[in-house]
């Protein structure tokens, strides 16, 4: 007997002698399999656009001083053209979330662009401290809808055994953004001025966008089909936010939230704590920037480290406890232990910047809801962002000298946070066939990138 489902020589086919057939593989199946991309390509440019975004988002610390100085802003009001990027994410996250599910995620990177190219001609051109506010408002918008696209486009776009590297890269986008705007701002602003710099930097945005429009291929989705092998309609795109919300999603929420509180803590009050301290200025913006310098290796490294064991539950946990216990170090040492901490922090703590997103993934309970769930990932940031900025300053105290309270309650949240991650199920942890389960939701995975 041929098992190919050909006769053999001379023989006719009867109803005795069934020709046996090939699976029928369809076509669609065969162009959703060559649409995934090389996971490093697809991780490089959808983050260079981020990067340029982020550079646009920190032109401002550098050179506060003098933007104040012109536009005649008191320190309260100068706060807000960092600030009212948080506050534009709380607000306009859900709203580019339910967008994207609509037009696709790449559309909106692209609309994101275009926002920021807009609201940077309007900065440059700027002749009063509201104009001001109103531009870097409109800044805000475009970097929260960068921040819920780019993990959509890269996750849907490459291998799900390459999806964790793939995010790894994604997470060294503020870091590399903000450490480009720390070195190059003031250099720029005191040769071209600050009309020239913005519109130099939206220049940035502008060429990166087209690069990843050139080199990042959109995802092709393949037609669901019903039992009878008939298209079924596409439900996915009037999906309703609280969907989203279940036992593990809100477990998710609660320890993404601490991980951004500790962080903010950080970021914003370590270089005002170590020269209280009398530590020289330079010298303390960089202890508490070196976490993030060192998550540019991290986070890749924890990434690939996600792929390569399928742990990406042990891995997330383990990153986000060790957060607390470094914030503590650093808020109450200013010696050997203080760059000790810092160090451990970048190396370890920092390494879930990117696990962070490949870990929602797992806990969302249908691929269908990616794109607006990272809608309410991005509102969760902005919120664990401010309480980081606003409650901390409380527990600090007016003269920021309670740093022992701080420091425990910014501990107590980590480690809170890390809690809810491990008392979360993540799918397919635990098991090999975490692949195979993943390859099974391609079409869900590559729906929103039309």
């Amino acid at each position: 007997m041929f098992a190919c489902g050909i006769n053999p020589p001379g023989r006719m086919a009867t109803p005795g002698f069934q020709r046996l057939r090939f699976p029928k593989i369809s076509k669609e199946a065969v162009v959703a399999e060559r649409t995934y991309q090389n996971y490093v390509r697809v991780g490089l440019f959808v983050t260079l656009v981020a990067v340029a975004m982020a550079v646009v988002q920190y032109e401002i610390p550098t050179v506060m001083t003098q933007v104040m100085g012109n536009f005649g802003m008191d320190a309260s009001m100068g706060s807000w053209l960092m600030s009212i990027f948080t506050l534009m994410m709380v607000f306009t996250a859900l709203p580019f979330g339910a967008l994207a599910q609509r037009v696709g995620a790449r559309k909106v990177i692209v609309i994101a662009c275009a926002i920021i190219i807009c609201g940077s001609a309007l900065g440059a051109f700027a002749t009063n401290a509201t104009t001001l506010l109103v531009a870097r408002a409109i800044q805000g918008v475009a970097v929260t809808a960068m921040t819920i696209c780019g993990p959509v486009v890269i996750e849907s776009s490459v291998r799900p055994e390459k999806a964790g590297s793939a995010l790894g890269i994604w997470g060294i986008w503020g870091p590399i953004g903000s450490t480009i705007a720390a070195l190059a701002t003031p250099t720029v602003f005191a040769v071209a001025g600050m009309t020239n710099m913005w519109l130099l930097y939206a220049v940035f945005v502008a060429v990166a966008c087209v690069l990843m429009l050139l080199l990042v291929k959109p995802a092709a989705a393949a037609p669901k089909a019903d039992a009878a092998g008939a298209e079924a309609p596409d439900a996915s795109r009037n999906v309703r936010v609280s969907a989203v919300f279940t036992r593990e999603t809100c477990l998710f929420f609660v320890g993404f939230a601490g991980f951004n509180v500790v962080l903010l803590a950080i970021l914003s009050y370590v270089p005002t704590l170590l020269q209280n301290q009398g530590m020289d200025p330079t010298l303390s913006g960089f202890a508490s920037t070196l976490p993030m310098l060192l998550s540019m290796v991290s986070s890749p490294l924890f990434g690939a480290l996600s792929d390569k064991t399928g742990k990406t539950k042990l891995l997330l946990v383990i990153t986000v406890a060790a957060l607390g216990p470094c914030a503590f170090a650093m808020y109450t040492n200013s010696g050997a232990d203080l760059w000790i901490a810092a160090v451990v922090m970048g190396l370890v703590g920092m390494g879930s910047s990117g696990l962070m997103i490949a870990g929602f993934m797992k806990v969302l309970p249908d691929p269908s809801l990616k794109t607006i769930g990272m809608g309410v990932f991005i509102t969760v940031q902005g919120v664990g962002q401010f309480l980081g900025t606003f409650l901390v300053q409380a527990l600090l105290g007016p003269q920021l000298d309670q740093v022992v309270l701080a420091g425990a309650v910014v501990m107590a949240l980590g480690l809170a946070g890390a809690a809810c991650l491990a008392l979360a199920h993540f799918a397919g942890e635990g098991s090999r066939g975490t692949q195979q389960q993943c390859e099974g939701t391609d079409s869900s995975r590559r729906e929103m990138l039309t």
